[in-house]
Formats: structure tokens, sequence, C-alpha cells
């Protein structure tokens, strides 16, 4: 209403001072001679006016008749665009001034402008490869995603703007979480340009999630040759992905062809853990324990880890504890003062019921690592060596309240997992698994032996008990069983076959 106002004062304004022009004009004396050829012209001040408007309109005409005989002679010579070109330049202009401006709305979040000047291009361009994939973005920043989709639906009909088509209905999947759908749409852009480095890490991200490690594992290998993955990521992944076909195989219980799968995982890297357990452990079920043992030291000197030590452990399975201890001098010499290196001999000693070296072996990592696991097993030293249960009990609840350690925890979205996975479960990203310390995570035993029954003493001793809050019982996995032999100087220790958390539960009972 105002803007319309505006225009109609303008109007009058401006016809009010055209008038008073003209008037003023008339009423002037003077004007403008032109002296040539013997003709002498005398021009009034109104008539010098109209002379000057008629020379620029003359001049104008002149240069489109002069661009018209241009356009006509290049035509003549072979270019049979030029006179269409000619004429359709001012529409040209006016469908490019919209096509831009149309880009900048799309830029600055205007969707409804956007979809408008997009619109307009299309109208004077009358050019679909140019104006649809704006109109499909602006579709989708207004939130019209069935425009957007019919549009995108038209730049597949287009051999040059098939891949732009193919790609944005793709993303229209993914947001809807059609993730089959979205996958076969992902193969296909690939299909079309397969150095797309977003379309390779889509794809393999969907197929990861999907399971499809073969497919995955050929997407890697295109990342790899059209240069957009370096060789040693590359070789990671191949083997995080060769692990996990190695892992589905497993549970399908072909058991050969996963072993073979995960020897080749640990063979292309040696720093992934769960392939280096993997394959020690199919080692171990072929009857080849010096090979298991090669991978496990290969393994432990990366990175000491307790599954590692679970897993030599399990080489032999039925060996006393100071047959145990004494065989795993193999594996704890290589980094002797790592702390996990430290915590599994203070395991083994408590399962030999060696307190003394016990506590030698876990040294100052109460006070350095302060962690749940450190806490626990100075617990069951200090039970170990007939401490009493106040001591004990202050110990536990130290354990209770302090961090958890070392747990499997996601790089992108820090989720702690149980277990190590390719694909993190609360965002999806593909190997973003690091083995460190979260903010909070569960107990973890290392070696599979069993020290807390060492902490509540024998069965008699459990009525002394009686006071630990129901708070203070922990959630414990179930760890694996080992042989402890019996010490009449020591509390009272049973075969150990029981749960932590069914030991501790019985004991607040």
């Amino acid at each position: 209403m105002l803007w319309s106002l505006f225009k109609i004062l303008f109007f009058v304004v401006a016809v009010g001072a055209l008038t008073l022009g003209a008037e003023y004009l008339l009423e002037s004396e003077g004007g403008v001679q032109l002296t040539m050829a013997g003709w002498e012209i005398t021009l009034g001040p109104l008539q010098s006016v109209i002379a000057g408007i008629v020379l620029l309109v003359v001049v104008w005409l002149f240069l489109k008749l002069l661009s018209l005989l241009v356009a006509v002679w290049r035509f003549l010579n072979g270019d049979e665009t030029a006179i269409s070109r000619y004429f359709n330049r001012n529409r040209e202009r006016k469908g490019f001034q919209a096509l831009s401006e149309g880009m900048m709305a799309l830029a600055s979040g205007e969707g409804r402008v956007a979809l408008a000047k997009a619109a307009k291009a299309e109208k004077y361009l009358q050019n679909p490869e140019l104006t649809n994939l704006l109109t499909a973005q602006a579709a989708e920043l207004s939130g019209d995603r069935k425009k957007a989709e019919e549009t995108y639906k038209k730049l597949i009909a287009s051999d040059a703007t098939r891949f732009v088509g193919v790609r944005g209905i793709m993303k229209q999947r993914l947001s809807e979480g059609d993730m089959e759908t979205a996958r076969k749409l992902a193969e296909k852009a690939f299909e079309l340009k397969p150095k797309h480095e977003e379309t390779q890490d889509v794809l393999l991200t969907l197929q990861a999630q999907a399971h499809d490690w073969a497919g995955a594992r050929r997407t890697l290998s295109a990342k790899l040759k059209h240069g957009s993955l370096p060789r040693d990521v590359h070789r990671r992944r191949d083997a995080v992905l060769a692990l996990s076909e190695a892992r589905d195989v497993l549970a399908e219980d072909s058991s050969i062809e996963a072993r073979e799968a995960a020897i080749e995982a640990n063979r292309m890297s040696p720093d992934l853990i769960p392939a280096a357990v993997m394959a020690a452990r199919s080692y171990i079920e072929k009857g080849k324990p010096k090979l298991a043992v090669r991978v496990l030291k290969k393994a432990w000197e990366v990175h000491p880890h307790p599954e590692l030590a679970s897993a030599f452990a399990e080489i032999v399975p039925d060996e006393t504890p100071k047959e145990r201890i004494k065989r795993f001098v193999a594996l704890t010499r290589i980094k002797p003062d790592h702390p996990e290196t430290r915590l599994v001999l203070a395991e083994l000693n408590l399962a030999a019921e060696d307190f003394p070296e016990a506590r030698r072996s876990l040294g100052d990592l109460v006070d350095r690592l302060g962690d749940a696991r450190a806490l626990t097993i100075m617990a069951a030293i200090e039970r170990g060596e007939g401490a009493e249960d106040a001591v004990v009990k202050g110990w536990l609840a130290r354990a209770l309240n302090a961090p958890r350690g070392p747990q499997w925890v996601c790089d992108n979205c820090q989720t702690v997992h149980s277990d190590w996975t390719p694909i993190c479960e609360n965002c999806n990203s593909f190997d973003t698994l690091s083995w460190r310390a979260p903010a909070t995570a569960e107990v973890s035993s290392a070696t599979g032996f069993q020290m807390l029954p060492l902490i509540v003493g024998s069965l008699e001793d459990k009525s002394k008990l009686e006071d630990i809050p129901e708070a203070e019982i922990i959630d414990e996995p179930e760890i694996t069983e080992a042989s402890a032999e019996t010490d009449t100087a020591a509390p009272a220790v049973e075969e150990v076959t029981t749960p932590v958390a069914e030991v501790l539960t019985d004991d607040k009972k």
C-alpha cells in the first residue's frame, strides 16, 4: 500500500517538474545556432532540448543497427546462432541477472526469494540445466520437499545433470532415514562419478552400516586409487573391514573363513587389537600356539590391552597360577613400565596369592591412575594380607566413586562401548573407537582372574559385611575362570567360578 502511494506521488511530482521545465524553456530567450555548408539553423531553448533527445535516440538506433549488421555478417560467415543471440541478448541478460540474485538469496537462506528468482530465470533463459538445480535447492530450503524431488528427477533425465539429480535424491533419503534406498542411490552416484570424494564417504558409511563389508572394501580401494585416502589410513580401515567381515562370518558358524579373514586383518594392521585377539584365537583353535604368541606380542608392543592378556591366558588354559606368571614373562617384559603390564602382573600374583609381589607390581598406580580397577586390586591385596574389614571397605568405597579406566570410546560423539565395533552405535561413524579413559565407564578385569573373592574372604566371614550399602555393589561383567592354589596362611579362597557381581551381592545379603 505504501509503495503504491509512493509511486503515485513520484509520478505527480515528475509530471509537475516536466511542466515547469517546459514553461521555463518557452519563456527563456536565446537558443542554439547551427551553421553548416551555408546553412544556418537557429533553435530555441525548447527546440534545443527536443533536438538533443532526438539525437540520442538516433545514436542508439544507429548502434543497434550496427550490432544487427555485425550479427548478420557473422551469420553469413557460418555462425548459425549469431542472429538468434542478437535478439535474445536482452532476455539472457535479465535471465542471468535473476539467476545471480537467486543464488545470492539461496546463500543468504532466503528460500522463497530464491525460488521466485529461479522461476524468473527459467522464464527468460529457458535452460533447465542452469535453473533446475537452483529451483531444487531453493525448494529444499523453503521446506517444499515434493517440488525439490520433482526437480531432481528432471535433472536425472539429462546426462549432463544426472549425477546432481541422483545425489540430491540420495541426500533427501538420508534425511528421511531411508538408508537402504540411499545406499542404492549412493552406488549409482558412485558409478557416475567414482572420483567424487563426498559420494565415496557416504557410500562407505552406508555399506558399513548395512554390513556390506565386501562392497565397503571395494569403495575403500577406489578411494585409495583416486588419491582421496592416504595409503596408511587405507591399510588400517581395510583391516577394520576385514575384521568386521570375519566377525560376521564367525556369527554364521563358518569358522574356517572367519579365521582366515581375522588373520588377514591382523596381517594388514597388527596394531588393531580386536584383529590380533581374533587371529590369536584362530591360531589357538588350529593348534598353533607359537603363532598366537607372536601375534599377541606384536600387538602388545604397539598397545598393551586387557583383551590381549586374556587371549594370551587362553593359550594354556589349564596351567597353575605360578606357571601362568612364568609364561606371562614373554608378554610383560615387552613394556614393563606400562600401567596395563603392571596391572596384569598384580592380578597374576593375586591369583597366585603372592600378595607382597602383587603390591610391588601395582606400585604407585593407585595414586597415579586412581581408577576403579587399580583400587579394587589394592582392596584385594589388603584382604589377602589380612587387613581389617574397615580398610578393605575403604578401598572399595574409593573404587566405586573413582574413574573406571580405559574403555572403547567414540572419538566423534564420546559414547562408551562395552566392546569394539567398526561402527559407533550412537553416531554411526566408521572406525572412530579408541581405547582410552572416558568420563565414566565400567570396571573391567584384564586377564580373567577373580580377585574379589579375596576381598570378601571366606564364606564364613560374609556376615561381617552386612553393613555395606546397596549402592556399593559393583556392576562388573563376568570374568574368565582361573585356578588358584590354597594357602593356609592366607584367607580362604575357593575355586573361582562365580561372577564378581554375584559375589558382592551375596556379601551384601
